[in-house]
C-alpha cells in the first residue's frame, strides 16, 4: 500500500499530514507534480506541465488498495475504478455514488459558464478542513 498525492494543487498542510501519517504507519507517500512545484518528498515524481500529465502519472502509479489524495473529480473517478480509496483534501472520501453526482454537477456548471453564466469559485480553506482530512486519513490508515 502507498499514499499517492496529486500534489499540483494539494494544500501544504494536507501534504504534511500525509507525510506524517505515512511515517507513523510505515506507508510510503508518493507525490506527483509539475516541474514548477517545489515538493520535498522521499518518493517524488516530477512531470511536465502538459495538460493531464500529472493525472496520467498518478494513474500509472496506482494499484488496488492504495490511497489517493486529489481535488480532481475526474482523476478520482478513474482511481475508484482501479480499486483505490480516494480522499479529498477537504476531508471527504470519494465514493462511486458521490463521484457520479459530482461529475454531473461539474459538467452542468461548465455548460452554464460556456453559455456566459458565472459560478462561484471554491470556498476558502479552513482549519476545519484540516481537522476533517486528518481524521479521515487516520480512519482509513487505521482500518487497513
Amino acid at each position: 500500500m502507498k499514499i499517492i498525492v496529486d500534489a499540483d494543487a494539494c494544500p501544504k498542510s494536507v501534504l504534511q499530514m500525509c507525510m506524517e501519517a505515512g511515517a507513523r504507519y510505515g506507508v510510503p507517500v508518493w507525490t506527483v507534480a509539475g516541474f514548477n512545484h517545489n515538493i520535498i518528498s522521499d518518493h517524488h515524481v516530477t512531470v511536465g506541465d502538459s495538460s493531464q500529465e500529472a493525472d496520467i502519472k498518478v494513474i500509472n502509479l496506482a494499484a488496488p488498495g492504495d490511497i489517493a489524495v486529489t481535488q480532481d473529480f475526474g482523476l478520482a473517478a478513474v482511481l475508484l475504478g482501479k480499486g483505490l480509496c480516494c480522499l479529498s483534501p477537504h476531508g471527504t472520501e470519494y465514493t462511486a455514488t458521490k463521484i457520479e453526482f459530482m461529475l454531473e454537477e461539474r459538467e452542468a456548471k461548465a455548460r452554464f459558464r460556456r453559455g456566459g453564466g458565472r459560478t462561484r469559485g471554491p470556498k476558502k480553506r479552513s482549519a476545519d478542513d484540516d481537522r476533517r482530512f486528518a481524521a479521515l486519513l487516520e480512519r482509513v490508515l487505521g482500518s487497513t
